[in-house]
């Protein structure tokens, strides 16, 4: 019977998918070390986490049956994707499915921070009437700066527009401007936006991106969202810029370093600032982001476990197919991307006088995919020569109901 081990809680609507395609689920509600992880993984085909868990190279070659790996979150940082490429565990996430809730909670604390809703509330909480409109301010005319300009960054530039803010943004790559937002240079977004968000991608060379040197840009007064990575951002120089003045109010979502569990212990330079908002992680946690995360990345994992598809996997060529009406039998092969593959298989095939009902071939750097369809069965000695071929990673081989 097909396993799957999930950790850190995906939403309960994964299990039902995978019970009505007749896969064992099991749940372990935290994350794993790595030993830890190697241990629960013995005799699972596939693995569900979330952001806090990391799957590592050790990890991967200390379980060759894992097939496949699902991030029920929208990073993959995680997990070492070039060792999964290397042993053919073909690895999903769900990069769009919680990009309204973290929108909205960029835009729930843009608001309060303009209208200085923390430090009001924790005054009230005191005990001290403060009813003042000094340093509050409507968004509306406003110039929002967004740094990342990708499914999240993008979202927010069009909510934003709707409320009468002016946009601005940067990426390092060429992105199409939605609305009336308008592209800049980063030191031009720097020090002309009245708000700044954050929404970069989790990769090693970002860590620190946001540091000293930039806060230092930044008009006084200006409201700083990090609803990205924590690593992205330097909390010392946030914390610095935000006690000088230079930095009105503040938001962060995500930290460097983040309890595993929840009640364990939280420490941050930022704690005790009465203008900046500290959340838990809780971007994409809404039950509607939490529900459609599970549903999205549980049906990418049926589908290339029982169909091969691939589309939208993060590190193996994409192909997305379902069988042909003729299509009885399925040998989809990971490959390493070398000259001759494709013909290597069709002679293989042809040899044996097995009729090909349907084939694709997708390639991505030094990787190659396969999906091959019979109308009749595959003899053993084709996949026997497969598997000890040269360019060889992982073979399997997908029987019709």
């Amino acid at each position: 019977m097909t396993r799957i081990l999930l950790l850190e809680n995906p939403h309960e609507v994964a299990d039902e998918i995978f019970a009505r395609y007749g896969v064992e689920v099991v749940r372990i509600p935290g994350s794993l070390g790595t030993q830890e992880l190697i241990e629960a993984l013995q005799g699972f085909d596939m693995l569900g986490i979330r952001s806090k868990t990391n799957v590592t190279r050790e990890v991967i070659e200390a379980c060759p049956q894992l097939a496949a790996i699902g991030a029920y979150c929208i990073g993959t940082n995680q997990i070492d994707l070039e060792a999964a490429s290397d042993h053919g565990i073909a690895v999903f996430n769900a990069p769009y499915s919680n990009t309204r809730s973290v929108v909205e909670l960029a835009i729930g604390e843009l608001i309060s921070l303009v209208r200085q809703i923390p430090a009001k509330n924790v005054a009230l909480h005191k005990g001290i009437w403060e009813k003042t409109s000094a340093g509050s301010h409507e968004v509306r005319g406003k110039t929002l700066g967004i740094i990342g300009y990708g499914s999240i960054g993008s979202q927010l530039s069009v909510v934003a527009e709707a409320l009468g803010m002016k946009v601005i943004f940067h990426d390092i790559a060429e992105r199409l401007a939605l609305g009336n937002a308008t592209p800049v240079t980063l030191d031009e977004l720097l020090t002309t936006a009245d708000v700044v968000s954050l929404h970069i991608d989790g990769r090693g060379e970002n860590t620190g991106y946001f540091d000293t040197e930039k806060f230092a840009k930044l008009k006084d007064g200006v409201i700083v969202l990090n609803l990205a990575r924590g690593h992205v951002m330097d909390l010392d120089a946030l914390r610095e810029a935000v006690t000088s003045g230079k930095v009105a109010g503040a938001a962060v979502d995500v930290f460097p370093t983040e309890p595993l569990a929840n009640g364990d212990p939280f420490a941050s330079t930022l704690i005790g600032l009465d203008n900046v908002i500290l959340t838990p992680h809780i971007g994409g946690s809404t039950l509607e982001a939490q529900e459609s995360i599970g549903q999205f990345v549980a049906m990418k994992m049926m589908n290339y476990w029982r169909k091969g598809s691939t589309d939208m996997s993060v590190n193996i060529p994409n192909i997305a197919t379902s069988p042909t009406a003729e299509s009885l039998h399925r040998v989809v092969w990971f490959h390493w991307n070398t000259p001759g593959a494709l013909a290597d298989v069709n002679n293989l095939f042809a040899e044996r006088h097995v009729n090909v009902t349907f084939q694709s071939l997708a390639t991505r750097g030094e990787y190659g995919y396969m999906v091959t369809d019979t109308a009749t069965g595959i003899p053993e000695e084709i996949l026997d020569q497969l598997e000890h071929a040269e360019a060889h990673i992982r073979l399997r081989l997908l029987t019709r109901e």
